[in-house]
């Protein structure tokens, strides 16, 4: 189980997107960076649409209830897993009851908090991503709170050596 301990709003759980209902009033929703989303789940042998936590607002913290496997992406949040510092675009092993911190990003806007077997929130048509505007997916519809619970899917993944593995960070654009 992952705890939200300290959030921004509009902080979310966020898959690749709902597809096939536009002509319904249905927004697509999903992850602002798919890239960072695919290079995450990809790390962790995630399926290529298993959902993650979109962080847009910082600083973001949550607890791990569990040992579990994650992947940092997207913007460079200054993440600290207790008192180690994690660098960018990097996996690893997570023990029951640390902490991790993303802080203000040095570049990008939108950091990704990726989990192996992705965040297990039930999906609404085809998606698990959060609808702010509909009012569903992802937490009941909305940004995620202070003492939200989020339990990891089933991990179907080997473990990342000891001390985590990055992948090579895409070039941002000027």
């Amino acid at each position: 189980m992952i705890e939200i301990e300290r959030t921004g709003s509009l902080n979310t759980v966020q898959d690749l997107g709902r597809f096939g209902f536009r002509h319904l009033g249905v927004s697509v929703s999903g992850v602002m960076d798919p890239l960072a989303l695919r290079a995450g789940n990809a790390l962790l042998g995630n399926d290529d649409n298993a959902a993650v936590i979109e962080v847009q607002m910082f600083p973001f913290r949550v607890r791990f209830h569990e040992a579990v496997t994650i992947a940092l992406t997207g913007a460079d949040c200054r993440a600290r897993l207790d008192d180690t510092d994690l660098p960018p675009w990097w996996g690893c092993q997570v023990k029951k009851g640390q902490v991790l911190e993303m802080r203000y990003p040095r570049s990008g806007s939108r950091g990704y908090l990726c989990v192996a077997g992705g965040i297990n929130v039930p999906e609404v048509l085809g998606s698990r991503s959060t609808a702010l505007r509909g009012g569903f997916g992802g937490v009941e519809g909305r940004p995620l709170e202070a003492g939200d619970r989020l339990p990891p899917g089933p991990a179907t993944y080997k473990p990342l050596p000891e001390g985590g593995v990055g992948i090579e960070r895409p070039e941002l654009a000027p």
